[in-house]
């Protein structure tokens, strides 16, 4: 069940193709894991796409991010289960969030994911 935090329910296609560009960014690219760091990248509007765990524990270490996200304009999508989140970040623990820093190969599938977040929230 989602969390009070979570503004939309991505469907799991979504969510799989923005796991699949955080693995394929980590190996080609840049990335920040967890909330701190992904607040940071946020914040610098360094960030491409941001993953937030919809399971996190307490709810206000994430609940922050959907809104500072609107705020700079940067497109963000939940994830069910944070443990994926931190396998597609390379860890062997869930992640409660993560930040594409810099796409490396996955820039044209991060701009699409980009797209369809965008329509997907109206």
């Amino acid at each position: 069940m989602a969390k009070g935090y979570v503004r939309y329910e991505a469907p799991e296609e979504l969510q799989n193709k923005a796991l699949e560009a955080l693995e394929l960014s980590r190996e080609t690219g840049k990335i920040k894991k967890g909330a701190n760091e992904a607040t940071k990248a946020v914040e610098r509007s360094t960030a491409q796409l941001v993953l937030i765990g919809a399971d996190v524990e307490p709810e206000e270490i994430v609940m922050h991010l959907g809104p500072l996200c609107d705020e700079k304009q940067i497109p963000y999508i939940y994830v069910n289960r944070q443990n994926d989140i931190g396998a597609a970040s390379g860890l062997e623990v869930g992640s409660t969030a993560a930040a594409i820093v810099k796409p490396g190969k996955a820039k044209e599938m991060i701009d699409e994911l980009g797209a369809q977040i965008a329509a997907l929230r109206g």
